[in-house]
């Protein structure tokens, strides 16, 4: 599918008070975006956005887990053409998936990084469809590829954001849906990764490169583009070789 144009496009991102969705609403308007709807759970976390750019960035409340949010950003923001979702929480890093501990935080997880997609893409797709289909970014995690053993029910979590994304192609032929996998990023998130990060804003550029290029897989970051790669040619040697680091890591 071809792409689409950043510079005169209106977008709403979710989780748009921190890491890489503040760093997407910076560049959206840096690139040229008419107006980007900021959604946080909390207005006051993106009042300095709006500050910095006035009548280009609208706070939005939106918490991906009310309807009620949901159905008023959707009236609201009905000039939207691309629409980001990034809001995400990881709730049960380092408990195994075995533990029943981990079912409350898993269910935490999947209300937010699956249902929250879905729900919140319901209700901005016929916007979408009416402004020409447009494009929708979900934000899932190279851990959408392959479970990683300090994170494995967030892993789950990013596994069905993954075929959530391939659904919405099915779903909604006239929108560009693509998916996109990073790597640590220097973010509250992965704070406690003792890895090399890319920036916020890096991986910004990178995602919006890719709708503007109409590349439905985005890896971007250095350590997502060598995980994607391997992951194409070699999805089964990806799991062996996860499950291997972290039996030397125990």
């Amino acid at each position: 599918m071809s792409g689409r144009k950043i510079e005169g496009s209106v977008a709403l991102v979710t989780g748009s008070n921190r890491g890489i969705g503040r760093a997407i609403v910076e560049v959206l308007i840096e690139r040229g975006a008419t107006k980007v709807y900021a959604g946080a759970r909390n207005v006051d976390s993106v009042a300095d956005l709006v500050a910095a750019h006035p009548g280009k960035v609208v706070a939005v409340e939106l918490d991906v887990t009310n309807a009620d949010h949901i159905a008023n950003a959707a009236a609201l923001a009905t000039d939207v053409s691309l629409l980001v979702n990034n809001a995400g929480v990881a709730s049960s890093m380092g408990v195994m998936i075995t533990d029943p501990a981990t079912n409350p935080l898993a269910r935490t997880e999947f209300e937010v990084n699956v249902c929250g997609v879905m729900t919140v893409t319901q209700a901005f797709a016929p916007a979408l469809n009416a402004n020409g289909g447009g494009a929708i970014v979900n934000l899932g995690s190279v851990a959408s590829l392959v479970s990683f053993a300090m994170a494995q029910t967030y892993s789950a979590s990013k596994a069905a954001v993954h075929s959530v994304t391939q659904s919405l192609r099915i779903a909604l032929g006239n929108t560009l849906v693509v998916g996109v996998y990073p790597g640590p990023v220097d973010t509250d998130m992965a704070a406690g990764i003792p890895m090399d990060k890319a920036t916020p804003a890096s991986v910004a550029h990178e995602i919006l490169d890719g709708v503007e290029g109409g590349v439905e897989e985005v890896f971007p970051d250095p350590m997502s583009k060598e995980m994607g790669a391997f992951y194409l040619q070699n999805p089964k040697g990806l799991e062996q070789q996860a499950a291997q680091m972290a039996q030397e890591s125990a």
